[in-house]
């Protein structure tokens, strides 16, 4: 071990030129950063060499060390293995941890005598999963169609009754042998090659089944076919790779924006783009490494990873992370920067999907910057009031993250103590409404508040505000010029509607007022249905 105080300098002769893994540790002896390295001198020097040339992030790691200490090992595979395990044990502050990041559920078949399907986030010998789906909605259509079409059961336990899925024609009820073990295995064979992503099968056998039905004038089964073959060709249209691909692909992007990284994530099981995960973390020396290490710690590894260039300065690095990540696959695992052809193609359209990430960062950069906001605009709150006459007056509110919607965090609202079509009263109470329940839950308040109207919408809007104690930022957005209204101006601001900031702005006041509508069409449904009751 050598001690680093502050003032003393760095001593690259004690650090040994083996292979290894290094550890950072504060004032109270607690590792903040471990890392790998083929040669320890070499990494550990690039830290205290030039520190006016490293990132944000490791200068205020370099100044919190005090010592650093090394384990020799004797190969930079065996340095791959100890800092993974390493850094689960002791989850170092500097480290990128995506541990937290969403994980992502399977569709999965049972192992019983008669399999069942089900959902789940953990795989292992009972299970027969496929996936993971990143995309809920496909997931959730997938294993829908796994039911109607092939009638897998979905109970727990067998009943020794026959459940509605049987009575509706979408369970051919094993439970109480109406359907042999022998014919069971064969809907259970035919689901499982249309989860693998061969959809063929699948598409002619309800196509042959439609003209079948039609043919016998079933018009409503008919019907029925059409729609599931609709659904299946849609999901199959998603494919963008060879369908009789039999290994599984994973596509990584970067792309550096200033002091931080954004990554794209794109998962290819056998041929079928599931969907993608979008992170951004702060920017790091080998960056592109680290995340690989830090992903695949908690994530199930591909055959293949193809990444984008410019991410490889050291071959050897490249090669070590291959045999670690096949150890840890229990396979062979490679990692591709293609230069052209189809995979060239994938980091492109992964690249895309970065761009447009940028594009929302630039945007709430535009929006911060022309309404002088103190803060980056990461959440932003909008508020629409939607009458018809003077009845069914409701109100919607949408909550967009990073430029995009949070439909979590959506929120409806009948008023309480309003009476009649009076859009500034309903305006002040659901606003009132709704940032006092966050002072109760001691919820982090929005960034900036947009409120679907003029100068007298966002005066109520600010006066509810007012009256909780909160100075949170507010602007208002009219409707006829898109002009955009700040509290105590008389005279309306306009922006490029072309623009980027003016672009996200529309967005998501259209959000707010389609979500009320939408919620307001409802409401007067459900009159109409106690009416004609009645």
């Amino acid at each position: 071990m050598m001690g680093i105080v502050e003032g003393v300098g760095f001593d690259a002769q004690k650090v040994p030129t083996d292979p290894g893994v290094y550890m950072f540790r504060d004032a109270a002896g607690t590792i903040i950063y471990c890392g790998k390295a083929k040669n320890l001198r070499n990494r550990v020097s690039t830290y205290f060499a030039s520190p006016d040339r490293l990132a944000i992030k490791t200068r205020h790691l370099v100044s919190k060390i005090r010592d650093i200490d090394w384990i020799v090992v004797r190969s930079e595979v065996e340095a791959l293995l100890l800092e993974n395990k390493l850094i689960k044990q002791h989850t170092p502050k500097y480290n990128i941890n995506l541990k937290d990041a969403k994980t992502f559920a399977y569709i999965a078949l049972t192992q019983d005598k008669f399999p069942r399907v089900l959902t789940t986030r953990k795989t292992g010998a009972k299970l027969e999963a496929f996936g993971p789906y990143t995309d809920v909605t496909k997931r959730r259509e997938l294993q829908r169609l796994v039911v109607s079409i092939f009638k897998i059961r979905t109970c727990r336990s067998l009943p020794k009754r026959a459940c509605l899925n049987y009575h509706i024609g979408i369970c051919t009820a094993p439970c109480i042998g109406k359907v042999t073990e022998e014919g069971y295995a064969r809907q259970v064979e035919a689901a499982r090659v249309f989860l693998n992503g061969d959809t063929k099968e699948t598409e002619e056998m309800l196509a042959k089944e439609m003209k079948e039905a039609s043919a016998a004038r079933r018009y409503e089964r008919a019907l029925e076919l059409r729609n599931q073959l609709y659904s299946v060709n849609l999901l199959s249209g998603k494919q963008i790779v060879d369908n009789e691909r039999t290994y599984d692909q994973d596509v990584i992007a970067f792309r550096r924006a200033q002091d931080s990284v954004l990554v794209v994530q794109m998962g290819i099981r056998r041929g079928v783009l599931l969907g993608k995960r979008d992170f951004k973390v702060e920017y790091q020396e080998n960056f592109e490494q680290e995340f690989l290490k830090a992903f695949y710690s908690s994530n199930q590894i591909p055959r293949e990873i193809i990444i984008s260039d410019g991410c490889w300065a050291d071959p050897d690095e490249k090669d070590a992370l291959e045999e670690f990540l096949s150890g840890s696959r229990g396979g062979p695992v490679s990692i591709t920067v293609p230069e052209r052809g189809e995979k060239r193609s994938l980091i492109e359209l992964a690249g895309k999907n970065i761009e447009v990430n940028m594009d929302h960062d630039a945007a709430l950069g535009d929006i911060q910057n022309a309404l002088n906001l103190p803060s980056l605009p990461i959440v932003i709150e909008s508020f629409d009031i939607s009458n018809i006459g003077s009845e069914h007056v409701v109100a919607g509110m949408v909550r967009f993250v990073n430029g995009k919607p949070d439909k979590s965090g959506y929120r409806k609202f009948k008023m309480r103590t309003v009476s009649g079509a009076d859009d500034f009263a309903s305006m002040r109470e659901v606003v009132g409404r709704r940032y006092k329940r966050l002072i109760d839950e001691g919820a982090k308040m929005p960034d900036l508040v947009l409120i679907d109207g003029g100068a007298e919408q966002l005066r109520s809007a600010t006066e509810s505000l007012a009256a909780l104690g909160l100075n949170i930022p507010a602007i208002g957005l009219a409707k006829k010029f898109e002009e955009i209204y700040l509290p105590g101006e008389v005279v309306p601001r306009r922006y490029d509607s072309n623009g980027r900031m003016m672009l996200l702005i529309r967005r998501i006041r259209d959000a707010t007022h389609n979500f009320a509508i939408t919620y307001n069409r409802k409401r007067r449904q459900m009159r109409m249905r106690e009416e004609f009751k009645d």
